[in-house]
C-alpha cells in the first residue's frame, strides 16, 4: 500500500506502507473504520428481500460487505420464514463496537438479541430531541418574522409620518404663496 509522508524538505513523498488510500481520501495507518449493522436491499421492484450485513460506516448501501449475518424478507407471510439471524456472529459484532442502523435495531429487539425497553427508551429520547428542535427552529423562524413584520410596519408608518409632513409643508408653503399676493 502506498501513502503520504513528509520528506526532508517538508514535500510530499508516496511511501510504501504508510497508511491507506481509499475512496479519495488519505486513512492514516492503523486507521479503524467504524462498523455498522445494516440492510442490504435485494430482490424485485415491489418485492423487497433484504440482507442483514456488517459494513463500514461510509460504505453504499449495496456497497462492500464485511460479512453476511442473515437476511430479512418483509413479504413472507410465514413469519418464521421471515428472519433468518446469526446470532453468535450478530453478538459478536455488536461486542466489538459495530453499531446497529435503527431498523436493524428494531430486529434485533424483536428477536431478543438486545434490550428491547432500552431501545424503545432511546428511540423516544430522540424522537422528543427532534421534536424539540424542530419547535425551536418555528420559535425562532416566527420570532424573525415577527421582527421583520414591526420593522416593515415602523418603515410605513415612517413613510407615512414623512409623507403627511411634507404634504403639510407644500400645503402650508402653497397657502402662503396664495395668501403674499392678495396682501400685495
Amino acid at each position: 500500500m502506498t501513502g503520504l509522508a513528509v520528506g526532508e524538505a517538508g514535500r510530499s513523498e508516496t511511501v510504501q506502507g504508510a497508511g491507506v488510500q481509499g475512496r479519495g481520501r488519505y486513512q492514516p495507518k492503523g486507521y479503524a473504520q467504524m462498523v455498522r449493522l445494516r440492510l442490504k436491499r435485494m430482490g424485485r421492484h415491489k418485492r423487497p428481500f433484504y440482507r442483514l450485513n456488517a459494513v463500514e460506516k461510509n460504505t453504499q448501501r449495496d456497497g462492500k460487505v464485511l460479512e453476511n449475518l442473515g437476511w430479512y424478507d418483509p413479504v413472507a407471510k410465514d413469519t418464521t420464514k421471515q428472519v433468518s439471524l446469526k446470532e453468535e456472529r450478530i453478538k459478536h459484532w455488536l461486542s466489538q463496537g459495530a453499531q446497529p442502523s435503527d431498523t436493524v435495531n428494531d430486529l434485533l429487539a424483536k428477536h431478543g438479541l438486545i434490550d428491547a425497553e432500552a431501545w424503545k427508551l432511546e428511540r423516544q429520547r430522540r424522537v422528543e430531541r427532534k421534536k424539540k428542535t424542530i419547535i425551536e427552529a418555528k420559535v425562532k423562524a416566527d420570532a424573525a418574522a415577527k421582527a421583520e413584520a414591526e420593522a416593515k410596519a415602523k418603515a410605513d408608518a415612517e413613510a407615512k409620518a414623512d409623507a403627511e409632513a411634507k404634504a403639510k409643508a407644500e400645503s402650508e408653503a402653497a397657502a402662503a404663496a396664495a395668501e403674499a399676493p392678495a396682501e400685495s
